[in-house]
């Protein structure tokens, strides 16, 4: 299994890379589209729905809700003169954190308040419009950034999350396994241990610490980034548990398989689902 996840991580983290480097805005913007929808045809099953007829509708309705957006909010207009964010796209940054504070409530409560959005197919796909949807925009927010002027700059700043992001699944995972021994959240995700929770917080802010020095970032600029990575570590973790709890409420193992050794796309994403939103409204509050 680690060789398969390794093989698949080799493959996919260049592609993303040079996705996220040297493909057009808009084309990113599709690409990014595509990878939603495939989220929203493996949300089906944690919605309960066994048929493809309804996972692709499911998926279809959430390209539109994605293509409305992209319609009336182009992400080349998505900031006024590079410098304020446009009042829609802030909105839904907004709305992602809330959902993101109810879905943490909803996890350490599982499974007791579980009965409610259970049973009902249209609040689970509704919780699925919250998680996917947003993280298009938020992916949108951070690299339209300043796009005329200087194409790479919203580049860096993805490949900044994606560092935080990466940095800490490979901390957590490592310690996690050699010394984790106290469960994060049993009745959500079983295999998650505290110390892994904590050995991603620390290699994280490591590798960011160092990547800043690097770069002759001034003390106050490392100490800021310092307070997000943790924010955005811990926020990562939140992502991963919500996939966890609709799967385990699913009784579903992987979202699905289409990235060997990793399970799906969701499984891939479920970190930055999460941390997208809280990043992109990091930057425009704090730069």
């Amino acid at each position: 299994m680690l060789k398969q996840r390794i093989i698949t991580a080799l493959i996919l983290a260049p592609a993303a890379i040079l996705a996220i480097f040297y493909l057009p805005l808009a084309y990113f913007a599709a690409l990014l589209m595509v990878v939603i929808g495939i989220g929203a045809w493996e949300w089906g099953p944690l919605m309960g729905f066994k048929g493809n007829t309804k996972r692709l509708g499911f998926a279809a309705i959430t390209l539109i809700l994605i293509g409305v957006i992209w319609a009336f909010l182009s992400p080349i207009d998505l900031w006024i003169n590079n410098n304020e964010l446009h009042i829609y796209a802030m909105s839904l940054l907004w709305i992602a954190v809330a959902w993101w504070i109810l879905s943490a409530f909803l996890m350490f409560s599982y499974p007791n308040l579980s009965g409610f959005w259970s049973q009902y197919h249209s609040v689970r796909g509704m919780f699925g419009w919250l998680t996917l949807i947003p993280t298009w925009v938020a992916f949108m927010v951070i690299r339209a950034h300043d796009y005329q002027a200087d194409s790479y700059h919203g580049a860096q700043l993805l490949m900044f999350l994606f560092l935080m992001v990466w940095s800490a699944d490979i901390g957590a995972y490592f310690v996690g396994k050699a010394i984790g021994k106290n469960k994060l959240m049993p009745n959500v995700s079983p295999g998650k241990t505290f110390e892994g929770f904590l050995g991603g917080v620390v290699f994280a802010c490591l590798l960011v610490a160092i990547t800043a020095y690097t770069l002759g970032w001034t003390n106050d600029q490392i100490i800021t980034v310092l307070l997000v990575t943790v924010l955005i570590t811990t926020v990562s973790v939140l992502g991963d548990l919500n996939e966890s709890m609709f799967k385990r409420q699913a009784g579903v193992k992987d979202s699905g398989s289409i990235l060997p050794g990793h399970g799906g796309i969701l499984d891939r994403i479920d970190s930055l689902t999460a941390t997208a939103p809280v990043f992109a409204l990091c930057y425009v509050l704090l730069r």
